[in-house]
């Protein structure tokens, strides 16, 4: 197992951000933002993707007590729609670095898009969320707040399955669409049908 690394730059405040949700029919883009103490360490800590809900689950009650500081932001849907889905993850992401105290001197991204935030140095690292400690927090911290969040619409609207699809466009979420149609959490800009699905989003 690859170790992750700790700092891309270790002597100055730096803070890890990353989004979950991009890719989902239904639901907000979550982005997490998380500042480590220089003495955290964790074996188990990874992209979120990688790892099992309840290791993501022990990981956030770790996060949450071990952070130096962290921030979490949903943009919804209105949003999404509006601004378009890159835009709005920036923009979570923008405003979960915001809420962090102290403000970081440097910002590692997971992926290869931001817009500069506050004049503040910033790296975009491919697949930074399965090489550096606190971009894999901001994954773990994202998705499970997202989760979270879509498992409490599900009941409000649980034809759609979004306990377990969680938004994303599976084909028993595509079909529910087309039986019952569109609700209030979908997002409009979206290929939301199977016949609009032809092409990649």
């Amino acid at each position: 197992m690859i170790k992750l690394l700790k700092y891309f730059k270790d002597d100055i405040i730096e803070c890890g951000t990353d989004e979950a949700g991009r890719g989902c029919i239904a639901g907000p883009v979550t982005a997490a933002a998380v500042i480590l103490p220089k003495t955290f360490k964790n074996d188990v800590l990874r992209d979120s993707k990688k790892l099992t809900h309840t290791n993501r689950t022990a990981l956030r009650k770790i996060l949450e007590k071990e952070a130096l500081s962290y921030g979490i932001t949903h943009i919804f849907m209105e949003t999404i729609d509006e601004i378009n889905i890159l835009n709005s993850s920036i923009l979570a992401m923008h405003k979960s670095i915001e809420k962090l105290s102290p403000q970081p001197e440097h910002i590692i991204v997971d992926g290869n898009r931001f817009k500069p935030f506050k004049n503040i140095p910033y790296e975009c690292i491919i697949k930074g969320d399965d090489k550096y400690l606190s971009i894999a927090a901001a994954s773990i911290l994202a998705k499970t707040y997202r989760d979270e969040y879509m498992e409490k619409i599900h009941e409000e609207f649980p034809m759609y399955n979004w306990k377990k699809n969680k938004g994303y466009p599976t084909k028993e979420h595509r079909e529910a669409i087309r039986k019952y149609g569109i609700t209030k959490y979908h997002r409009k800009s979206f290929r939301l049908l199977p016949e609009q699905l032809e092409m990649k989003f």
